[in-house]
Parts: C-alpha cells; structure tokens; sequence
C-alpha cells in the first residue's frame, strides 16, 4: 500500500497545483533527470557488471527507445495536426502514451519488489522503500504529462489511479514469474531512453512555452536536486 499512497500523492499534488502546470512541469524535468541520472544509470551499470552485458547492447535499446517515442509522438500530431501556432505540440494521444509507459514502469517497480522477497524479507523490504521513495515523482509525471497534452483532469486521475495499482498488480504477478536479469537490463535501458526523451523533448520545453520562466529554471534544478537526496538516503 505504500506504492500506492505515493504514488497518489504525487498526482494530487499535481492536480491540485494543476493552475500553475508550468512551473509543475520544470519541477518534473528536474524529477526526470533525476531519476535517469541518479537511480536509472547506475542500475544499468550495475547489472551489465553483474550479467556480463555488453554497454553497447543496453546502450542500443536506450536510443532506440528514445527514437521510437519521437516517431510515435511525431506520428500522432501529424495525424490529429497538433501543432499550434505558438509552435508547441499537443495532443491527449501523446499524453495518454506517455501516462501508460510510466504505468507499465509502474508495473515493472511491482515485479522487482515480488522478486526481492522471493530472496529474502530484508532484500525485499530494502527495494520496496526504494521504489515508495521515487513513486510521488512516479504520480507527478503522469499526470503533468496528461494535463500537459490536453487531457482532461478527470482522465489525468484515471490514469493516476492505474500507475497507483499497477505495482500491486506487479508484485501479485510474481507468485508464477520470473524475470531474468538480461531482460530486465534491457528493459531498463529502453525506459531510460523514454525517460531522457520526455524529459528533454517535452517536459522542459513545455515549463518554458511560450516564454523562459526563471521560476520554472528554478524548479527544475530542485527537482533534480531533490532526487539527488532521496536516492542518497534510500538504500
């Protein structure tokens, strides 16, 4: 249940904050990037030690993930034409993409957490805290990305209450699962790619539409900031 209150309070803070959606996005670029550099990267360093994996290989489903959700995104807004003159790009379609990658990470948080009690409830416990650590930026990122593109608030909750269950439904799957350490490399590697994308090609330009915004600056450099600490502090 822990995964689930964080999670929602990621995304209630969002939506109750939802007038001031800019500065919310530049804060969630620097949660992104946070994220990516501080507990996504040196993940990935650890398990192509551990599994022997090429950088390359990982490196490879990085980029392209990263590149598969520029043409999905490309695709979608000149499909519906969702360009507006100001030049930014917006489309519930995008947004409604974005949410569902976040939640199948979500999902994937879940499984980890199954697995590591599988070995032990020290291990198990230590990932869980991880996971619950970074699960309100899990919140906040889908929904700044959903009401970023469009999307109503009502749908904006929808999608938060499925990011919420979706670790339990993770840790559930695990009772007939497991997950060899290459694929979850793999796995991980493509996430960072779509993690690096929406947080660079999106979440940021969008904090500073149609003007820079020093606050949003700010904000973003917390976000960071604040990811720094708390993957200092959880185990």
């Amino acid at each position: 249940m822990g995964t689930v209150l964080s999670t929602v309070s990621g995304g209630v803070f969002a939506l109750r904050c939802s007038s001031r959606l800019r500065l919310i996005l530049g804060l969630t670029a620097g949660v992104v990037l946070g994220v990516v550099a501080f507990d996504l990267l040196p993940e990935l360093f650890d398990l192509t030690q551990r599994t022997g994996t090429p950088t390359r290989t990982v490196m490879v489903a990085l980029v392209a993930a990263f590149l598969f959700f520029h043409v999905l995104e490309k695709s979608l807004l000149a499909h519906h034409g969702g360009e507006d003159e100001s030049g930014g790009q917006h489309h519930p379609s995008v947004g409604l993409a974005s949410a569902l990658a976040l939640t199948g990470h979500s999902f994937a948080d879940g499984i980890a957490i199954g697995l590591a009690f599988q070995v032990n409830a020290g291990v198990g416990l230590a990932v869980a805290v991880a996971i619950i650590g970074h699960d309100f930026a899990d919140g906040l990122n889908t929904v700044s990305l959903m009401l970023a593109h469009g999307n109503t608030r009502r749908r904006a909750a929808a999608l938060l209450v499925a990011d919420a269950l979706a670790p339990l439904a993770g840790a559930a799957s695990t009772l007939a699962l497991h997950v060899p350490d290459r694929v979850l490399l793999l796995y991980l590697g493509a996430f960072t790619g779509f993690l690096l994308y929406i947080g660079a090609a999106e979440i940021l330009p969008e904090a500073h539409t149609p003007r820079p915004s020093r606050a949003a600056l700010g904000l973003t450099v917390a976000g960071a900031g604040l990811l720094y600490v708390i993957t200092g502090a959880l185990p």
